[in-house]
């Protein structure tokens, strides 16, 4: 069974993603757009989803797709787990953001 891992950056913008769609649509819009992330999380594990090398500039290895208006970036821990890495919407500056939550 494929499995994955939030670390915290990931866990952290999961809290915000379901704040700001409580706030702007909504309970049941929130729980759903969370759900979503959810399943394309277990899509990842499961190797059912196409997903893209992070750019060498972000300076990380890793891999990353989009759900909806959230990129979802994610790597293989050593355990052979997916590690998501962080969920940056797709109006954020990516590299930047992304650095400050990269090891």
């Amino acid at each position: 069974m494929a499995t994955f891992l939030l670390q915290d950056a990931a866990s952290f913008r999961l809290d915000e993603i379901y704040r700001y769609s409580v706030n702007k649509w909504g309970q049941q819009h929130a729980n759903n757009y969370i759900e979503g992330l959810f399943d394309t999380f277990a899509k990842v594990a499961k190797k059912t989803v196409l997903s893209r090398p992070i750019p060498a500039e972000f300076g990380v290895s890793g891999f990353y797709l989009k759900y909806q208006k959230h990129f979802i970036y994610w790597k293989y821990l050593s355990s052979g787990e997916v590690g998501i890495v962080t969920i940056l919407h797709e109006r954020m500056h990516q590299i930047k953001n992304f650095n400050e939550v990269a090891p």
